[in-house]
């Protein structure tokens, strides 16, 4: 039963942080996310994907290696400032554009990359979760 009940908190929490971190990241935005989706703009699509994804990268891999929800729940924060910082580093990298107004103007190239980007850092610094 106890092995039950453990999953079960552990997934709740993992929703949780997911979620979270999901409404972090559109605060993050000058647009509103879902009303950009609602209007089929592919590229804010593929923005949040990448994050949704490089968010579960992250919490998978901690779940994977902490038995502590704690512990999960600190390199999660961990990872997620990671990804926050990546943003700002690939937004800072190309002064030339905007990131956010591109998403809001449909740049499907500039989504493809930032999602890559997003998936990236989460390979790379769930490689230093222990």
């Amino acid at each position: 039963m106890t092995v039950v009940l453990n999953l079960v908190v552990s997934v709740a929490v993992i929703i949780v942080l997911q979620l979270l971190g999901m409404v972090i990241f559109s605060w993050m935005t000058p647009f509103k996310d879902m009303e950009e989706l609602k209007k089929g703009n592919v590229a804010v699509g593929l923005a949040l994907g990448g994050r949704f994804l490089a968010t579960a990268i992250i919490l998978g891999v901690a779940a994977f290696t902490n038995t502590s929800i704690w512990f999960l729940a600190l390199w999660f924060a961990v990872g997620y400032v990671c990804l926050i910082l990546a943003y700002w580093i690939f937004d800072l990298a190309t002064p030339s554009f905007k990131i956010s107004e591109c998403l809001q103007q449909g740049n499907v190239a500039v989504a493809t990359l930032l999602c890559m980007v997003f998936i990236g850092t989460a390979f790379a610094v769930s490689s230093l979760i222990v």
